[in-house]
């Protein structure tokens, strides 16, 4: 695949991804719906704390979009999915999703930025001069 398309390939998904994060998963923490509440609180969150969470996870879904700041966007995408993680292992739930979402973020942001692969594994940017 040629670089112009590996590019056009990680834009889209990560466009998929945020637009995911912002109009599914924090939408419903903003919206009203049956079972909310029982929801939150089987996982161990208040109401509040899942907007405060909601308005996070934008934000995050965001910088993650913007070129210049997408590595330091996906370290906080990784962290926050680290924690839902760690929240849906906790009450026993399924985490599957919030894990996936990671690798996702990670390997679209790799296919839009060559570099995140060379540093991923290992290897020397070219740009460096130091050892």
């Amino acid at each position: 695949m040629n670089k112009s398309k590996t590019k056009l390939a990680g834009w889209i998904l990560s466009g998929l991804l945020s637009a995911f994060l912002i109009f599914a998963s924090a939408s419903g923490k903003f919206t009203d719906w049956e079972g909310k509440e029982e929801m939150f609180s089987h996982l161990g969150w208040s109401i509040d704390t899942m907007v405060a969470i909601g308005i996070l996870e934008v934000l995050i879904a965001i910088l993650y979009l913007v070129p210049r700041i997408a590595f330091y966007g996906a370290i906080m995408l990784s962290a926050y999915l680290g924690g839902a993680v760690a929240t849906h292992v906790r009450v026993g739930d399924p985490y599957f999703m919030p894990a996936l979402l990671g690798i996702v973020a990670w390997v679209s942001l790799a296919l839009r930025d060559p570099s995140v692969w060379n540093l991923a594994l290992g290897k020397r940017n070219e740009l460096s001069t130091t050892d």
